[in-house]
């Protein structure tokens, strides 16, 4: 769809040129039988830059694409006003670019918030101290524990203060619900517990964007249609509870380096499996975390996240599998995201690691 959109700003500006060349006698435009005089001639040109500039910066994925693009539309209609005979189709090309311009202006203010909250984040002091993690930081962990954060590679690399991971995956409600491809990008930053999650989605062939946010264990899901238009809002202390869950299961399962957190409270060892809780502005939530041998974490499951489809708080897994190297550390390469009902277990997000980068500055 990019794609094709992307040709039709493409062609759709370089047909504007047909106007600049014929009022400048350059070479003969037979489609246009109107007189086109050298004034006209330069805002045909115009249209032109503004389309491919449009269409540049859409390719490079500038959020702020559609400025160029609204300009380029305006422009190009009151052209095609002007020799209506010769250029009223090109209005059809220019309703559908407009319609991708309203979208991008809604992307483009609905994304600045996440923006904004990363600006913030990124200014948060470190919450651990600037030295590189090393054997003595992790003797009262349990063993699993350390055996997992020497086989991801964490020691003798710095501690971690935050983290920005890029999925891609697909979701769904439930069973009866469409599977929606998404990109994601989010932050997670120590000091003060904050996770930024941005995604993008297709609904049906309808681009949705969502927006989760959850500071100092106060959470919210924003879910728009076109960036624009509610899907879904959800507040309030089963989404705060919710969230405390989430960001834990990101240090554990995303950065190992963060497991030394003193508000992290280690609870039972059985065997390659640990219990811990965490607590944060008085949510302390609880998981198991299941290790396999060689030291990878294969699952993360907790009773305290609350499903808004079952309205109430169920089991919630996140089997981990496919180990790779990734900036120098061994992390799952998928995972899953599994509410447990009485009757059957509902896989309804699928997520599979492109990059990761700690300490962004």
């Amino acid at each position: 769809m990019r794609i094709a959109f992307l040709i039709l700003v493409i062609i759709h500006g370089l047909i504007h040129l047909f106007g600049f060349v014929k009022a400048f006698g350059l070479s003969e435009v037979k489609q246009l039988t109107q007189h086109i005089s050298t004034s006209f001639g330069l805002f045909w040109l115009l249209a032109f830059i503004f389309f491919v500039m449009a269409a540049i910066m859409f390719a490079f994925k500038n959020s702020h694409w559609w400025w160029f693009g609204l300009i380029a539309v305006v422009t190009s209609q009151v052209l095609i006003v002007f020799f209506w005979h010769d250029a009223k189709f090109g209005s059809i090309a220019n309703a559908i670019i407009l319609i991708a311009v309203i979208i991008g202006y809604g992307t483009s203010g609905f994304y600045s918030k996440y923006q904004n909250d990363v600006k913030t984040g990124l200014q948060h002091t470190a919450y651990f101290p600037n030295s590189m993690l090393t054997e003595s930081d992790i003797q009262q962990l349990p063993e699993p524990v350390k055996k997992y954060l020497r086989y991801t590679g964490s020691l003798g690399k710095p501690k971690v203060n935050n983290f920005k991971i890029e999925f891609t995956g697909k979701i769904r409600k439930n069973e009866q619900s469409e599977w929606m491809p998404f990109t994601s990008e989010q932050y997670d930053f120590m000091e003060i517990p904050t996770r930024l999650f941005f995604m993008k989605a297709v609904m049906k062939g309808l681009p949705v964007a969502g927006y989760h946010c959850f500071k100092n264990g106060v959470a919210l899901m924003d879910i728009r249609l076109f960036s624009i238009f509610n899907v879904q809002y959800q507040d309030g202390a089963e989404m705060d509870l919710s969230e405390t869950v989430t960001f834990f299961n990101d240090m554990c399962c995303m950065a190992p380096p963060t497991l030394i957190d003193k508000r992290i409270k280690w609870l039972a060892v059985e065997g390659n499996k640990v219990k811990a809780s965490f607590t944060n502005n008085n949510i302390t939530v609880s998981a198991w975390l299941y290790f396999n041998d060689e030291g990878e974490l294969i699952n993360f499951i907790s009773d305290d996240r609350y499903s808004a489809d079952a309205g109430k708080q169920l089991p919630w897994a996140t089997p981990l599998k496919d180990y790779q190297e990734i900036n120098g550390y061994k992390l799952m390469g998928n995972a899953e995201v599994i509410y447990s009902y009485p009757d059957r277990d509902l896989c309804y997000g699928t997520f599979k690691l492109i990059n990761i980068e700690y300490n962004c500055k």
